[in-house]
């Protein structure tokens, strides 16, 4: 059974639809790849040669203006591409396209839905559910789309909190700056298990010749969460803090590299790769006032996990204190952000 792990629900000031231009940056950054695997990878006249409808999924939507955003890219693709291919050889003068968002149970589709633009070119759905099992019926997806979700793993390795196994991952709370590589392959081996529950899923949900692109961010920037990790550390120091909770706490993601993702796609075997690349989009977000931004960004990412593990009272003071260190933040991400990158990977279903 899986985890949900929602981001910030609502429209508060530390809400993810209010705080997410981390995953803007990525979703910009990749928006132009995307239109080049759908203009250029996409047969859309085969996809439609039963029907004048297609069907999307954006899996793990979260809530805010980034999916949207996102859908609209992809749309405006497919009727572009659809312009080319099918309209200047075809009576047919009409495209029906249907958007299906996708999030746990616990995500804020009220939020989302509410959000939804009055002149938008698509019918929307809302879909609940965990995107490591089945979401849809069989050979009913033409294109999938993921940005900034397919690092969350299902769960945390248990051998992360087993104190007598050689993965214990003892003072921190990712594998992020962890010298044991014991623990960097329990989080792979998750991960690994994750995506073959994934691709399968999809497998039997996109048609035959189907596509899917993935995005996550990958260095850098997801390096930040170590600053979480070293106020959860000061509370420790301070007397306010049990170090065994820190010790049983860990962020439950992992960043492939493109060797990881080609590992898990040829392994599985039901999806071709027809693009996978490291982009390096400059970022914006550099000096001090951005580093605030990123962390409230992160805020919202990982307030909710902090409040399950920690409490309120607990959660709170370490988002505060991590916001605190702006200064110290902004230096690194100077001497950093042009390291920042991002997976890129366009998929067919074979």
């Amino acid at each position: 059974m899986t985890t949900s792990f929602p981001m910030n629900a609502g429209d508060g000031p530390y809400s993810f639809s209010r705080n997410s231009q981390l995953a803007r940056e990525v979703l910009e950054g990749s928006k132009e790849m995307v239109r080049d695997a759908i203009i250029g990878k996409f047969d859309i006249k085969t996809m439609l040669s039963s029907s004048n409808t297609l069907c999307i999924a954006e899996l793990g939507c979260s809530v805010g203006p980034n999916t949207l955003i996102a859908m609209q890219h992809v749309v405006e693709a497919l009727k572009d591409k659809y312009l080319s291919q099918i309209m200047t050889n075809s009576t047919n003068n009409y495209l029906d396209i249907q958007v299906f968002f996708n999030d746990h149970v616990t995500n804020d589709f009220n939020t989302l839905f509410q959000s939804l633009p009055i002149d938008r070119s698509y019918y929307a759905f809302g879909v609940p559910g965990s995107f490591h099992g089945r979401l849809f019926p069989s050979r009913s997806i033409h294109f999938a789309h993921s940005s900034c979700s397919i690092h969350w793993l299902s769960k945390i390795p248990k051998e992360l909190l087993d104190e007598k196994s050689p993965s214990w991952n003892k003072g921190l709370i990712h594998y992020i700056g962890a010298s044991n590589i014991e623990v960097v392959n329990a989080y792979f081996a998750q991960f690994e298990k994750d995506m073959e529950m994934f691709f399968n899923a999809r497998a039997e949900e996109i048609v035959q010749g189907g596509m899917m692109v993935l995005i996550t961010p990958f260095s850098s920037y997801v390096r930040l969460m170590k600053f979480f990790g070293s106020s959860l550390t000061d509370l420790v120091n301070e007397g306010k803090l049990d170090e065994s909770l820190v010790d049983s706490f860990n962020l439950p993601m992992y960043f492939p590299s493109v060797e990881d993702m080609t590992k898990v796609v040829e392994k599985n075997g039901c999806f071709s790769i027809e693009k996978i690349e490291l982009t390096y989009p400059k970022s914006n977000l550099v000096d001090e006032a951005d580093a605030k931004t990123l962390m409230i960004n992160l805020r919202a990412v990982l307030e909710g996990l902090l409040i399950n593990h920690f409490g309120s009272e607990i959660a709170k003071e370490a988002c505060e204190r991590t916001i605190l260190k702006s200064e110290e933040i902004s230096t690194w991400m100077k001497a950093n952000y042009e390291k920042s990158c991002q997976l890129f990977v366009a998929l067919k279903h074979n």
